[in-house]
C-alpha cells in the first residue's frame, strides 16, 4: 500500500435506487471497522460544493439496510459539471482531509467522479474515487447487474399483476409505461414475468402492426379478452400508443404510467446483498490504493475495474430474452 487512507467520503447521486442505503451502510461499517473515518456527503456532488456533510459511524447507519431511497439524499448538480464547481468541491475535500470518495450512482455520477479526480491531480492534490453502480435501468456497460434493478422489477410486476386483475374483470386492454429512457431491460424482464401480450423497448424498432396489432388480434382469436402491453418510456408514449390501438383495433385501452413508484420500496434480498458486497469492495479498493475504479458484477463475481476503461464499455442488449417473449406470445393458446 503506497499511502495510508485515513478518511473517506461517501455520496449518492443521480436517480435513487433501492439498495443505495445498503451500499452506504456497507461503506461506512467497512471503513470504520478498518480504522478509517467516514464522512457522509449529502445531496450528491452538491454536498461537496456547499459543504453539506455529516460525520458517520457504525450506529449512524443502523436500521437502514431495509429502507428504500437514500439517507444521504440525492441531486443532480449543473455547477459540478464545470471546472469552477469542481474546484469548490475539491476545496471541501481538502478542508475535510478526504483521501478518497465512494460515489454511488450511474454513468453520470462516475464521469463526475473521474473529472474530479483528474482535476485534483492537475492541481497537485491526490483524491481517489471509486464508483458503485446503482440504477434501476441496469444500463451500466461494465456491470452485468446494478443495484436497484431487482427491486424495481418486483415493484413493477406487483403493480401490473393488480392492473391485470381489473383488466380481466372488464375485458380490457392495458398499456403500461415503465421506466427506461435509453434501455429496455426493465420493460422486457417485467414483460416476460407478467406474460405481457406485447413489449416495446428502445433497442428494437417498433413495427406497430406486427408488434402490437397482430398480437392483440391473435390473442383474441385464441380466446383472450384482455391484453397487456408494456412500454419502456424510451420506446414511445403509452398515451399515444393507447390512442393508436383504439384507432387500429377498435378497443378502448386503459393507460397507466407507473412513474417514480418504481424507484421506491424496501430493497429485495438480491439488492441488499449485492449492495453490501459492493460497498465492502469499494472500501477495500481505496485501502489498497486503487484509485479511479468502478466496482462491478461480472458473471456473479464482484470485480473492480479501471474507471476510464469501464466507462468506455458498452452493454450488449440480450435479444435472446425478446425471442423468449416472442415465442411465448406467438403460441396458439390464449394470451397472458
Amino acid at each position: 500500500m503506497d499511502r495510508q487512507v485515513k478518511r473517506i467520503g461517501v455520496l449518492t447521486s443521480g436517480g435513487d435506487a433501492p439498495g443505495m442505503n445498503a451500499a452506504v451502510r456497507a461503506v461506512v461499517r467497512t471503513a470504520v471497522g478498518r480504522g478509517i473515518d467516514c464522512v457522509g456527503i449529502r445531496r450528491g456532488w452538491n454536498g461537496l460544493i456547499n459543504s453539506d456533510f455529516i460525520r458517520m459511524d457504525a450506529s449512524s447507519v443502523s436500521h437502514i439496510i431495509d429502507k428504500g431511497g437514500t439517507m444521504l439524499y440525492t441531486a443532480r448538480s449543473e455547477e459540478f459539471m464545470g471546472p469552477a464547481g469542481r474546484a469548490k468541491a475539491l476545496g471541501t475535500c481538502k478542508l475535510l482531509g478526504l483521501d478518497g470518495i465512494v460515489a454511488i450512482g450511474g454513468d453520470g455520477t462516475f464521469r463526475g467522479a473521474l473529472a474530479l479526480s483528474r482535476q485534483a491531480a492537475e492541481s497537485g492534490e491526490s483524491l481517489s474515487v471509486v464508483g458503485i453502480p446503482a440504477t434501476i435501468d441496469n444500463d451500466i456497460g461494465c456491470s452485468h447487474y446494478t443495484i436497484g434493478f431487482d427491486t424495481a422489477c418486483n415493484t413493477t410486476i406487483e403493480c401490473i399483476d393488480k392492473l391485470r386483475d381489473t383488466m380481466q374483470s372488464h375485458e380490457r386492454c392495458s398499456v403500461v409505461e415503465v421506466m427506461g429512457r435509453h434501455a429496455g431491460y426493465l420493460a422486457l424482464y417485467v414483460g416476460i414475468a407478467v406474460g405481457a401480450t406485447a413489449v416495446l423497448i428502445p433497442e428494437r424498432e417498433v413495427d406497430f402492426e406486427q408488434d402490437i396489432v397482430e398480437k392483440i388480434r391473435r390473442a383474441r382469436l385464441n380466446g383472450s379478452t384482455h391484453y397487456m402491453v408494456v412500454v419502456a418510456e424510451g420506446a414511445g408514449s403509452a398515451v399515444e400508443i393507447g390512442k393508436r390501438i383504439h384507432q387500429e383495433v377498435g378497443i378502448d385501452p386503459r393507460v397507466t404510467v407507473l412513474g417514480h413508484i418504481q424507484r421506491g420500496g424496501s430493497p429485495s434480498a438480491r439488492d441488499r446483498e449485492t449492495a453490501s458486497r459492493m460497498g465492502y469492495a469499494a472500501v477495500m479498493a481505496l485501502e489498497q490504493d486503487k484509485g479511479n475504479r468502478i466496482i462491478a458484477t461480472q458473471d456473479g463475481r464482484i470485480v473492480d475495474l479501471d474507471m476510464e476503461e469501464a466507462l468506455a464499455m458498452t452493454k450488449t442488449f440480450e435479444m435472446d430474452r425478446y425471442q423468449v417473449l416472442e415465442a411465448l406470445t406467438n403460441s396458439k393458446g390464449p394470451g397472458l
